[in-house]
């Protein structure tokens, strides 16, 4: 059985707290122009169970298929605190790969949250031990244990490549992972776009404050747009 010399690195408190700042779809405009496929953004049916679900955490990672979820049950009981599991399950949709028991033992761990490309059962009951699940949907027939898969290898999950110690977070957008070595690019990039879009909001409202009051209004389009609508003339 593997043990905690296995898992990656926990990634620092500080590049944690930074990340905590932002929701995927921030990140995932970070990651644009880095050459991954689909930004680092999982699957669009990737989704959490319960949508006000935000996690923020360390990747480590399991390849297992056909419904078998004693890798997970391995990876779970010999985690600790910080870590969110993603889980390559191959798309099945066979069977559930988790419920709610497995769920709570996450919990008790300490576990950030679970991402299972995949199937999940105990739908209420995951819910509410409050642990942030992220799967493609739900079925009632259970999981075999048939072993061994792999843990905290280099796998595929939803489309996006992830590397044991890479960055995951999740909200009710979906899921964004960022490879480990480009977090800090991906942060700084992403606290520009966030900038941006408080100042939008900042023109939305005062728009729509001019409208209330019967003032001139403002020019709504921002300046890109209208950058580009000159270059088209």
């Amino acid at each position: 059985m593997q043990n905690y010399n296995d898992f990656p690195e926990l990634l620092d408190d500080y590049v944690i707290q930074c990340a905590s700042k932002f929701g995927s779809a921030e990140l995932a405009d970070g990651m644009q122009g880095l050459g991954y496929p689909n930004d680092g953004c999982l699957d669009a049916s990737i989704l959490p169970i319960d949508v006000n679900s935000r996690m923020v955490g360390t990747a480590a990672t399991v390849e297992t298929q056909d419904g078998d979820n004693f890798p997970i049950h391995v990876a779970i009981y010999q985690s600790k605190p910080g870590y969110v599991l993603i889980i390559d399950g191959k798309a099945c949709a066979d069977r559930a790969y988790l419920g709610d028991l497995i769920g709570g033992a996450a919990n008790a761990v300490g576990l950030e949250g679970i991402v299972v490309d995949g199937l999940v059962r105990d739908r209420e009951g995951l819910r509410d031990i409050g642990l942030p699940v992220y799967s493609r949907g739900y079925q009632q027939r259970g999981p075999t244990k048939i072993g061994p898969g792999k843990i905290n290898t280099s796998i595929e999950c939803a489309g996006v490549a992830v590397q044991p110690g890479d960055l995951v977070v999740g909200d009710a957008d979906g899921v964004t992972v960022v490879p480990r070595e480009h977090i800090a690019e991906v942060l700084e990039k992403a606290e520009i776009k966030k900038k941006y879009e408080e100042k939008r909001r900042e023109a939305l409202a005062e728009y729509c404050r001019c409208k209330k009051e019967g003032l001139p209004l403002p020019e709504l389009a921002p300046k890109w747009v209208l950058d580009m609508l000159a270059k088209q003339k």
